[in-house]
């Protein structure tokens, strides 16, 4: 398997993890880094099939804000990968959320060659229920990002530091 922390130099990659422990209270550190591996395998997966629509898990979507916080880094990341991969929060009244989105996604991050860690794409049980974040990265989608003011909690993680953009 591909490991995507090569993506990121050493400390770098531990940046982006206490980023992640910082904004979860009660996080330990090797669930840290898990979450921050699973978000570099979903943006591999969003680099690699720019004409699908993909969705972290809850937790992933940690990860993935994490780094959207380290703005050089997550620019870098993106140019390394191919192109920005841009962050759509979806709004309360959105009515096109596919609740096994995520597990598609699972399934791209596999087609990329690369080994998903399941049980932070699924709830404890090990039982594909649906706990898509609830943000995504769309392709051909204008405009978007996500403020303080029009992100609220709806990205499935704290946007008030901005982790939403």
């Amino acid at each position: 398997m591909h490991d995507v922390r090569g993506l990121l130099a050493p400390d770098a990659f531990r940046g982006v993890v206490a980023t992640v422990m910082d904004n979860n209270p009660g996080m330990d550190e090797p669930t840290a880094r898990r979450v921050v591996a699973e978000a570099l395998k979903f943006l591999v997966a969003a680099a690699k099939f720019p004409a699908a629509t993909v969705r972290p898990s809850r937790i992933v979507d940690e990860g993935w804000h994490a780094l959207i916080l380290h703005t050089a880094l997550y620019a870098t990341l993106c140019a390394r990968l191919g192109h920005f991969i841009h962050h759509y929060p979806d709004g309360p009244d959105h009515t096109d959320h596919t609740p096994d989105e995520h597990l598609r996604t699972v399934a791209l991050i596999e087609e990329a060659g690369l080994s998903a860690d399941k049980e932070l794409w699924t709830v404890p049980t090990d039982a594909p229920v649906p706990v898509g974040a609830n943000c995504r990265r769309r392709p051909g989608h204008p405009g978007g990002g996500c403020s303080t003011s029009s992100c609220g909690s709806s990205c499935g993680s704290s946007c008030g530091g901005g982790g939403g953009d």
